[in-house]
């Protein structure tokens, strides 16, 4: 069988197994999370081993540190796994739900009720634990799900989704609904993208080059973001220790996710205090700062920016760092360098975090707190499908309603059209 005609069955068992996963009942459905999160931690010493198997290649290639952070796998990172299938198993079912009904003069009632999209395929980059999160988002959804992750994670998604398939099969449900594409040849991608007839979705989630190189080659509907270039902003009224702790938490807890601060912009009235204290601070943790003329003037140790370095995500321990005469010019440069991700203002003035909040249009704004918050897990969606920055149909991290549709429904008694 040629890759081509191998990819095709993947795609037609899963959307011939999303027809009976729509109609799974819920209790059912739950139980499955249940069992799926239970196996991950009984297979913690075999998901480890495997994952060791794709670190040591990563080395061996030279991915960066931050890569093969976002790579490791231990027993903290797959219990952390089975907790999220677990939070979705007890979030409300979107399936069948009837948003609104309404009577129209002819005595016919109207609503809408959710039903699933049918076929998600995820396309990914390094985090195996994607394989589980979309795994127990789309199957609580109602919908099968065709995984495709990189090539420097194929043992660790093999044994994950191996773990997975298992518990599909003792609850006598379809192994299709769950299907991983085994073969780390990136001819798969392009074959994938190709399953208009029987793939209703492509997310991508990954470096900004594989999700252009999905929306550019996908016959199929693509949600997706390029990049995470996160702004924070620190007004004239923030409070420095606030300030100081959350601009801590954005670039250095885990500066290889798309939720990172990339960019750092400070209001002129408080740059002489906070910028040296900030770069003072960063520095001592490993951050690599690059910043306009007045930030060098006040910090001589910072390294001056050049115009990449304003839309630059980074995913690393380096960071933009601007003075800005207002809030005014604050929005003005998230504006025109945001990648429309997560946007955050630490200010104690109120006004001030009312207009950010509605003059920044990103997937998600926030006041005085760590754009690391950016998280569909963080939001009480459960674990995250992905983060969408186009607009349609969803905006921001996307949970179980994101993978769900609407169709109309109707009540008639007999009405027949004049």
């Amino acid at each position: 069988m040629t890759l081509q005609d191998e990819i095709k069955q993947l795609a037609i068992e899963a959307r011939d197994a999303s027809r009976i996963m729509a109609q799974v009942p819920t209790p059912v459905k739950n139980a499955l999370l249940r069992s799926m999160a239970d196996a991950l931690v009984a297979a913690v010493t075999e998901l480890v081993e495997e994952n060791a198997r794709d670190l040591e290649n990563g080395r061996d290639k030279g991915l960066s540190d931050a890569m093969l952070d976002r790579l490791r796998l231990d027993e903290s990172r797959i219990r952390g796994m089975a907790d999220g299938l677990r939070e979705v198993a007890e979030l409300p079912d979107p399936v069948g739900e009837v948003t609104g009904m309404w009577r129209r003069p002819n005595g016919i009632q109207v609503g809408r009720m959710r039903i699933p999209l049918g076929v998600i395929g995820i396309i990914y980059e390094s985090r195996p634990n994607v394989t589980a999160d979309a795994a127990g988002l789309c199957l609580k959804s109602g919908n099968a799900v065709v995984l495709r992750g990189g090539s420097e994670a194929i043992h660790s998604n093999r044994a994950i989704a191996g773990v997975l398939k298992r518990e599909l099969a003792a609850k006598g449900l379809p192994d299709g609904a769950l299907q991983l594409v085994g073969t780390t040849d990136r001819a798969a991608v392009t074959e994938l993208l190709k399953q208009e007839d029987y793939i209703d979705l492509i997310i991508p989630r990954g470096g900004e080059g594989l999700i252009r190189f999905v929306s550019e080659n996908s016959r199929i509907p693509v949600i997706k973001h390029y990049k995470g270039v996160c702004h924070t902003f620190v007004d004239a009224s923030a409070d420095f220790d606030m300030a100081e702790k959350i601009c801590i938490n954005a670039k250095v807890q885990r500066p290889g996710v798309c939720n990172a601060m990339e960019t750092l912009l400070i209001h002129r009235d408080a740059a002489d205090t906070f910028v040296p204290r900030i770069a003072r601070v960063l520095g001592e943790l490993g951050v690599e700062l690059r910043g306009c003329s007045e930030t060098c003037a006040l910090a001589p140790e910072i390294k001056p920016a050049v115009e990449a370095d304003w839309g630059a995500e980074y995913l690393d321990l380096i960071l933009a760092v601007k003075v800005v005469g207002s809030l005014d010019e604050a929005i003005a440069h998230i504006q025109q360098y945001s990648s429309l991700h997560t946007e955050v203002i630490v200010t104690r003035d109120y006004p001030n975090s009312q207009r950010f909040l509605r003059e920044i249009n990103s997937s998600v704004v926030m006041v005085n707190a760590s754009s690391r918050f950016s998280d569909g897990q963080q939001f009480g969606l459960g674990a995250e499908i992905g983060i969408s920055t186009t607009k349609l149909h969803s905006f921001g991290p996307m949970g179980l309603e994101d993978l769900t549709t609407r169709k109309f429904i109707v009540f008639g008694d007999g009405q027949v059209r004049e």
